[in-house]
């Protein structure tokens, strides 16, 4: 399918969901997708290459499947419909959902380990794409890395498994990352510990350190901030000991996990030990003194800041967070950060009752990263909040960015 083509059964999908009067997660559900799926289906971005899924989505919408694509084979034709991986994060679902290497266990000869410099360039491809938040590309390659290296720790030289083994605790990495801003803590977690294991065997204690703040991330989407606190707290701990001779990516590290440990004791409503662990951040952050990726945590002294807007929102001081936020230079940084300070200066104006700025937050935060603000659980509240504080008053733009991220429902 075309680019063109995607358009175009997109656009009829969302024409005949429209004359129907069902809401995206409604159509959504009855094909057994996530409305963020259909949300890219419509735009053109997702196709919709499987015979099954497009004559569910026709049925579902009471038409033929020629009438959304034309030149589909007809049923008759299904047993040749070319398969295509999951939509959306689902496919990287089902990578956790079994041992991600059978085959070798049952080979009578060892497969060839994948390339080891082609995979070091898929994992980095992995990140630009979770920083950038394209969830179904994401999954989309995840779907083939994971497993070829799943299948590369097991068969690759003895010289190359630290390597192998880094690669892959990365990969997992990246995936807890996108099920965190997904709200898919479940598999955020299951990815966490996976990191963790394979960072282990890689011989980086650093990668642990990075695995256990992802696994905290999850913790905290769960709501099980007990938890969060408890493997935060521990690594930190063990960190600190270290922090007066400590490397770049050391401190780096032990900065996202002070501010992960903020965000936990803001959700818990105690505002002083939020402050003091952003506090601890900023010393952090002003010892390393730049912005840095180490371990893909964007740790330093501007993301600091805009984690401290963050926990300004989750703790209702609308005021405070808008002095600090607009004040933020995030353009080097990626695009899902800079949509993240957005989303909460769009928090803030909405909780200070300043409609039209926080919409206008809101759709530039769409515009660097559309599928984080049509899924985050935040941010959809705000959307939502927003409709029935202006009620017949909402304007079209807002009304359209409610449809999109499906939040009256």
């Amino acid at each position: 399918m075309t680019p063109e083509q995607q358009r175009t059964v997109g656009a009829r999908v969302a024409q005949l969901r429209k004359q129907r009067g069902l809401t995206q997660r409604e159509l959504a559900n009855a094909v057994s997708r996530t409305t963020s799926w259909l949300s890219q289906v419509e735009r053109g971005v997702q196709p919709v290459a499987r015979l099954d899924v497009l004559q569910l989505l026709a049925d579902a919408l009471g038409v033929s499947v020629q009438t959304l694509q034309p030149d589909a084979p007809t049923p008759q034709a299904a047993p040749q419909a070319r398969i295509s991986e999951s939509n959306d994060l689902d496919g990287a679902r089902l990578l956790l959902s079994g041992h991600p290497a059978l085959d070798v266990l049952l080979a009578d000869t060892s497969p060839e380990p994948g390339n080891l410099p082609e995979l070091r360039d898929q994992v980095e491809e992995l990140w630009n794409l979770t920083h950038s938040a394209r969830f179904a590309d994401i999954s989309n390659k995840a779907t083939t890395l994971v497993p070829e290296l799943e299948r590369t720790v097991r068969t690759c030289a003895d010289a190359d498994q630290a390597e192998a083994h880094g690669l892959l605790a990365r990969t997992y990495q990246a995936l807890a990352a996108a099920f965190v801003r997904q709200d898919e803590s479940d598999a955020a977690w299951t990815a966490a510990d996976r990191s963790i294991r394979a960072a282990e065997q890689s011989g980086d204690p650093l990668s642990v350190f990075a695995g256990i703040y992802r696994l905290t991330q999850a913790f905290v989407r769960l709501r099980r901030l007990d938890q969060a606190e408890h493997a935060a707290e521990t690594a930190v701990r063990a960190l600190e000991r270290r922090t007066a001779k400590a490397a770049p990516a050391e401190l780096s590290v032990l900065g996202a996990l002070h501010l992960v440990l903020a965000h936990v004791h803001a959700r818990s409503g105690r505002r002083a030990e939020a402050r003091t662990e952003l506090d601890r951040a900023r010393q952090v952050a002003r010892q390393l003194g730049e912005d840095r990726n180490d371990h893909d945590l964007e740790f330093g002294p501007t993301n600091v800041e805009i984690q401290a807007v963050s926990t300004a929102v989750d703790l209702g001081d609308a005021g405070e967070a808008l002095d600090l936020g607009l004040s933020i230079d995030a353009t080097p940084l990626s695009p899902e950060r800079q949509a993240r300070l957005l989303m909460d200066l769009g928090r803030a104006h909405a909780q200070r009752r300043h409609p039209g700025e926080a919409l206008d937050c809101l759709l530039r935060a769409e515009e660097l990263a559309p599928e984080t603000i049509r899924t985050h659980v935040a941010a959809r509240s705000t959307i939502r909040e927003l409709v029935l504080v202006s009620g017949r008053s909402a304007s079209q733009e807002l009304l359209d960015l409610a449809e999109r991220a499906d939040a009256l429902e």
